[in-house]
C-alpha cells in the first residue's frame, strides 16, 4: 500500500491545508500554496478537503503505484503520463496496480496538485501533514521527495482496472480564475507609500529568487512616506513587505511569523491561490479593494467550492 518515488522532480512535497493556531509560538502555517486547487483535487477523488496530497512545483516527479489507485490532478497545466498514456487534469482517473505515473513540466502555472484517494499517510506534526520545507519538519521527513522515498497511502475503495480509466466528465478551470495568474487584489497596510510611487500604477515581475516563503518582485522602486526604522511586527501569508531596495516581497504559506520590513499592503485571501501559480518572469499588477469587497470575494470563492463539491458528489452517485 505504498507509492514509490522514482524521481522527485524539481520540488515535490506532501501538503495539506496547513497548520493553524501556532503562529504565537513562531510556527508558520505552511500547507498548499494553492489551497483552492488542493481542495478541488481532493473532492475529485472523494477525500475530505484537507487531506494530504502532493504539491508539484514547475517540473514533476515519477511515481510507481504498488496498488490500484484513484487520482486527480488540479492546479497548473502539467504534462502527465501513465505508462506512456497522456492523462488530463481536473478529472477523476483510476490507475492499475504497478503503473508508473510520470510528470513533465508545467506548461501554464507553477504548481499542480496530485490527490490520491485515501490521502498520504505521514505523521501529523502539530495537527498537520504539511511539509515546512524551510523549517525542515512535517510531511515526509521534513523535506521534498527524492528518489527511493516510499509513501504510505491511506485506505480507499479504488476500482481494480487493467489500464488507466479516465472519467468522461471534468471540471473546466476556465470558468473560475481563482487559481490562475492575473491582477492581485490587496488591502492597505499600515505603512504608506509616497504618492509618486503608488503600488497599483506599475507592473511587477516575479523574481527567480522566489520560493514557498515569498514572491520577490522586480519593478520600479517604491518609496515610503515614513522611512524611520521599525520594530519587528506580526506578518502572515499575503503580507506585502517593502525592503530598503524598494522591491516588494509578497509572503506566502511558509512566511515567518514576524518581520521588520514595512507592511504596505495585504493580498486578500481569495487571491492567494493566484500567487501560487505565478512563475519567475510572470507579470503581476496590484488592485486596491476594501474589506467589504475582500470578504465578498472570499465568500464567493467558498460558494464556488461548495457547488463544485456538490456537483462531484452527484456525478459520483450517478456513476
Amino acid at each position: 500500500m505504498t507509492l514509490t518515488v522514482l524521481a522527485g522532480g524539481l520540488q515535490t512535497s506532501v501538503q495539506d491545508l496547513g497548520r493553524f493556531g501556532r503562529r504565537h509560538l513562531g510556527v508558520g502555517v505552511s500547507g498548499a500554496l494553492d489551497g483552492y486547487s488542493l481542495r478541488v483535487a481532493n473532492s475529485l477523488v472523494g477525500n475530505p478537503p484537507s487531506s494530504s496530497a502532493l504539491e508539484i512545483t514547475l517540473a514533476g516527479p515519477r511515481l510507481r503505484f504498488e496498488r490500484a489507485a484513484r487520482i486527480a490532478i488540479a492546479g497548473a497545466e502539467i504534462d502527465a503520463h501513465v505508462d506512456g498514456v497522456a492523462i488530463p487534469g481536473w478529472r477523476t482517473i483510476d490507475l492499475p496496480r504497478g503503473c508508473e505515473l510520470s510528470f513533465g513540466a508545467c506548461r501554464r502555472g507553477a504548481r499542480a496538485y496530485l490527490a490520491i484517494a485515501g490521502g498520504i499517510e505521514v505523521p501529523l506534526i502539530m495537527g498537520s501533514a504539511s511539509t515546512d520545507v524551510r523549517g525542515g519538519f512535517g510531511g515526509h521527513e521534513g523535506r521534498s521527495l527524492v528518489h527511493g522515498d516510499r509513501l504510505r497511502l491511506g485506505p480507499s475503495s479504488a476500482t481494480q482496472v487493467a489500464a488507466p480509466e479516465i472519467a468522461s466528465w471534468w471540471l473546466d478551470p476556465e470558468t473560475d480564475d481563482s487559481s490562475r495568474p492575473g491582477s492581485i487584489r490587496i488591502l492597505p497596510g499600515r505603512d504608506f507609500l509616497r504618492a509618486d510611487t503608488p503600488i497599483d500604477a506599475d507592473v511587477f515581475r516575479i523574481s527567480p529568487q522566489s520560493n514557498r516563503q515569498g514572491l520577490r518582485l522586480q519593478g520600479p522602486a517604491l518609496n515610503l512616506v515614513d522611512t524611520r526604522e521599525r520594530l519587528s511586527e506580526p506578518v502572515s501569508p499575503g503580507t506585502i513587505q517593502l525592503p530598503p531596495d524598494g522591491q516588494p516581497i509578497v509572503l506566502l504559506a511558509e512566511a515567518q511569523t514576524i518581520g521588520g520590513y514595512p507592511r504596505i499592503g495585504h493580498v486578500i485571501a481569495a487571491d492567494l491561490p493566484r500567487l501560487a501559480q505565478l512563475r519567475p518572469g510572470d507579470a503581476l499588477r496590484f488592485e486596491w479593494v476594501d474589506a467589504v469587497q475582500a470578504r465578498a470575494l472570499t465568500c464567493a470563492q467558498e460558494q464556488r467550492l461548495a457547488r463544485i463539491g456538490l456537483a462531484i458528489e452527484q456525478r459520483r452517485r450517478d456513476g
